[in-house]
């Protein structure tokens, strides 16, 4: 089977994170995917292919005959989507793109537009794997579980070709940040691993943002708008007012390459009660840094502004760059 072959099989399971939840996976239909992939790579030969309470996929591609002493090898793919649109009953399709805009959805007149994307450029005379429009594809990060397990199929089905032994894990939850939580580090067993989540073709990134979320939980005081002076605390207008604190040029909208920011994800609230979110981003760890500084600075200010329990401030560690890591391992 061909790699988008198994892509738009792959697509039809709805398998979007929540954030909001406290269970491992996040959603119990990562499960329903895991589960078909361990029966698939079982079918494969893949014999020891298991998935563990937490829903994380393993398995391994024995060596061929007289490599069984080279260095173990993994590739890994995460099986959840994002929240930022449905994941769900997703009408996948290929399409042959020839230049111009691609329509996604005639009903809706829902287009793919080469202005807004440009990059488009680059495929004309390629052929595009599209949704109707109104869904997420989920190509991120099931393309790369498609290339892994067409890799697999060809090793395993092919034993002339020579390779060391190979590990393969695919993990839930990556979308919201809690995708190697849980990952099995030792019982993996790989001297090192790659990651099939990545962005242009013959790319392979050595480093990444560090990464946490923030959040800014505001309490108000709410009364009688008639009566209101010197009394009343808006949390919303609060929440407006912190994000004004933050630089506006240090957004997604604004920052390319290495260049750090801070992304508000959602707000909402009322009067009595808001919460904003943020995710904040920078590649070098000490201006990472000083950027929760200044969201902790902004949760002081407002806090002496106004009542000292009106702003909460809750920061959780994501991930953190591993170049540092890569660079005293620079072999991989």
């Amino acid at each position: 089977m061909r790699a988008y072959e198994r892509l738009l099989h792959y697509v039809s399971f709805g398998t979007q994170s929540d954030h909001t939840s406290e269970t491992v996976p996040s959603t119990p239909n990562q499960k329903v995917l895991a589960a078909a992939l361990v029966e698939e790579m079982k079918k494969l030969g893949i014999a020891d292919a298991f998935v563990d309470d937490k829903g994380y996929v393993y398995g391994t591609i024995p060596a061929t005959k007289g490599k069984e002493d080279k260095p173990v090898i993994g590739f890994i793919a995460h099986m959840d989507t994002a929240e930022d649109a449905s994941g769900d009953n997703i009408k996948a399709k290929v399409v042959e793109y020839n230049g111009g805009d691609v329509l996604l959805n005639e009903e809706k007149q829902i287009v793919l537009s080469e202005k807004e994307y440009p990059d488009l450029k680059k495929y004309i005379g390629q052929h595009l794997m599209v949704t109707d429009g109104t869904t997420l594809l989920g190509a991120d990060d099931k393309a790369g579980v498609a290339e892994i397990m067409t890799m697999a199929e060809q090793l395993m089905s092919h034993p002339e070709i020579e390779h060391g032994t190979i590990k393969i894990g695919f993990t839930p939850d990556e979308e919201i940040g809690r995708g190697a939580n849980y990952f099995d580090v030792e019982g993996f067993g790989a001297n090192f691993a790659y990651t099939v989540d990545g962005d242009y073709e013959g790319e392979v990134a050595y480093e990444n943002f560090n990464a946490a979320s923030a959040s800014f939980e505001i309490k108000g005081v709410n009364v009688h708008p008639g009566e209101a002076k010197d009394i009343m605390i808006n949390a919303a207008l609060v929440g407006c007012e912190i994000a004004s604190l933050l630089p506006e040029n240090e957004t997604p909208a604004h920052t390319e390459g290495r260049e750090g920011f801070y992304h508000l994800t959602d707000f909402s609230g009322d009067i009595a009660h808001a919460k904003v979110n943020y995710i904040v981003r920078d590649h070098d760890k000490a201006t990472f840094e000083k950027r929760l500084d200044t969201l902790r600075g902004i949760e002081q200010k407002m806090n002496g502004k106004y009542h000292a329990d009106t702003v909460k401030l809750n920061i959780q560690h994501s991930y953190s760059n591993m170049l540092e890591v890569i660079e005293k391992n620079e072999y991989v």
